[in-house]
C-alpha cells in the first residue's frame, strides 16, 4: 500500500478536469426518470471511452520516452499502479493497448471520439492491422464485445499456419496461482494438456469412492496427493524411496513441500485456544487449521516481543537471521518501493546503513528490496528513511516524495491489543 504526495497540478489541468468532472449526486441522480438515466448513462460511457483513448495513448507516450525511469519504476505497468492507483492487470492492458493504437489511427480516433468502447478496441487490437483495422471499427456497430473477438481470432488463427500455432501454444504456456481466490488456472499445449488430465483422472479414479464425493472433488484430491507424493508416482523409485513403506492413504502422506505458519504458541499447546495463526503471504487461519499442519510439520520457535516482532540483533551481526528473514517476508511480502511488486529477486536493506549510519540489525530498521530498488538506493541518488515496521518514505531526484507501509494483514495481525 502506497501513499503519494505529489505537487499541485497545472492550473490547466485543474481546469481541465473541472470541465469534464459533473456535479450528479446520489440525490441528483435519484430525480432522474428512467429514459434520463438511460441517456446519461450512455453519454457517460462515451466519455469514459474518450478518457480511455488518452489515458492509454499517454501511456504509450510516456513508454515511448521511457519517462518512468525517472521516478524509479522498473516498468510503465509498475509506475501506473503507484501513480494512477489501478490494478497491475489495468496497467497491463492501458500499456499493450497504447502500444499497439501507435499504428492502428482509426482504431485509436474511434476510442479518443468515444465511437468505441475500451473492451471493443481490446478485443481486436492484436489482431487488426493498417489494412484491417477499417473493417473493425465498422463491425464494432454491429457485433457485440464477445462477436468482435471471436472475429478476432478467427483472423488471427487463419493467418497463422499450423506450425506457427504449436510454437506459439507452446511458448504462452503457463500456471498461474490466484492467492485470493485459491485457485490455479493452467495454459498448456495441446498434447501437455491431454497429458495432465489423463493423468489427474486416472489418479482419482484409483482412489475408492464413498459414492458421495463429487468427481471434481476426487479430481482435487488426486492432484494434492501427487504433489504431496513429490512427482513420485510414475517414475522408478530411487533406492531410499523403496525402501520406505508406501503410505495407506494418500490423505496422510507428508507434503516435501516448505509451508510456513506463523502461531501462537497458546494455540498449539491448548486445544481450546481460538487464536489464529497466518500462513506466511496467504492469509489468516483459525486455530483448528493451524493445529492440523503443525501434526505433521517441523515446529520452529521463534522468540516475538510483547507486540509479535520478531526479537532484534541490534548491531551483533550485519546479517538479518533466518527468522527475521521470514519475518521480513510476512511484513513487506515484496519490495517495499512504492508501485514495485516485485516479491522473487529480493533482499533485506537497511533502512539506516549498516556501516556509514552504524544502522542495526532490527526489523524496524529493515525492508525488503528488488535489486533494481536497491541499487537506486545504494546511488544515493534516491534517499530512504522511515520505520519499516510503519512508514517508508522515498524521495528521488524530481524531489517527489512517496510513502509505503507494511502488509495491512501484517499489521492487523500484530497490533498491540487495546488496553480497556
Amino acid at each position: 500500500m502506497s501513499l503519494v504526495s505529489a505537487p499541485p497540478t497545472s492550473s490547466t489541468a485543474t481546469a481541465a478536469a473541472t470541465a469534464t468532472a459533473t456535479s450528479a449526486t446520489a440525490a441528483t441522480i435519484a430525480k432522474l426518470s428512467t429514459a434520463e438515466l438511460m441517456e446519461e448513462a450512455a453519454e457517460t460511457s462515451r466519455h469514459l471511452s474518450s478518457l480511455a483513448g488518452r489515458i492509454v495513448l499517454l501511456a504509450a507516450e510516456l513508454d515511448r520516452r521511457e519517462g518512468w525511469r525517472a521516478e524509479g519504476a522498473t516498468s510503465l505497468e509498475a509506475w501506473l499502479s503507484e501513480r494512477c492507483n489501478v490494478s497491475a492487470a489495468t496497467a497491463r492492458a492501458w500499456s499493450h493497448v497504447g502500444t499497439r493504437l501507435f499504428d492502428l489511427p482509426k482504431l485509436a480516433d474511434g476510442l479518443c471520439t468515444g465511437g468505441l468502447t475500451f473492451d471493443q478496441v481490446r478485443a481486436v487490437v492484436d489482431a487488426a492491422t493498417p489494412e484491417s483495422e477499417h473493417a473493425y471499427v465498422a463491425q464494432a456497430s454491429e457485433c457485440s464485445v464477445r462477436q468482435l473477438g471471436e472475429l478476432a481470432k478467427a483472423d488471427s488463427d487463419s493467418a497463422t499456419s499450423q506450425r506457427s500455432r504449436a510454437t506459439s501454444e507452446y511458448e504462452s504456456r503457463s500456471v498461474r496461482f490466484n492467492d485470493a481466490a485459491r485457485t490455479v488456472i493452467a495454459q498448456l499445449p495441446e498434447a501437455s494438456y491431454a497429458e495432465v488430465r489423463a493423468g489427474l483422472e486416472a489418479s482419482a479414479r484409483s482412489v475408492p469412492s464413498d459414492g458421495e464425493t463429487r468427481w471434481d472433488q476426487r479430481v482435487a484430491d488426486a492432484l494434492v496427493s501427487i504433489v504431496r507424493a513429490g512427482g513420485r508416482r510414475g517414475r522408478p523409485p530411487t533406492p531410499r524411496q523403496a525402501a520406505e513403506p508406501e503410505p495407506s492413504s494418500p490423505d496422510v502422506t507428508p507434503s516435501p513441500y516448505l509451508v510456513v505458519a506463523h502461531v501462537p504458541l497458546s494455540t498449539l499447546t491448548d486445544e481450546e485456544s481460538g487464536l489464529r495463526g497466518e500462513l506466511e503471504h496467504r492469509g489468516l487461519i483459525d486455530a483448528e487449521v493451524a493445529r492440523r499442519l503443525a501434526c505433521d510439520a517441523t515446529v520452529v520457535v521463534a522468540l516475538d516481543d510483547d507486540v509479535g516482532h520478531t526479537m532484534y540483533e541490534g548491531r551483533a551481526r550485519r546479517d538479518p537471521t533466518p527468522t527475521q528473514r521470514r519475518e521480513l517476508w510476512r511484513r513487506d511480502r515484496h519490495c517495499r518501493f512504492p508501485g514495485c511488486a516485485n516479491a522473487i529477486f529480493v533482499n533485506p536493506h537497511h533502512i539506516k546503513w549498516w556501516k556509514r549510519d552504524r544502522g542495526r540489525t532490527d526489523l524496524e530498521n529493515l525492508a525488503l528490496l528488488c535489486e533494481h530498488h536497491h541499487h537506486l538506493v545504494h546511488s544515493n541518488s534516491w534517499k530512504l528513511s522511515g520505520d519499516g515496521n510503519g512508514e517508508l518514505t522515498f524521495v528521488g531526484p524530481s524531489g517527489r516524495i512517496m510513502t509505503t507501509r507494511p502488509s495491512p494483514l501484517w499489521t492487523r495481525v500484530t497490533a498491540r491489543p487495546k488496553k480497556a
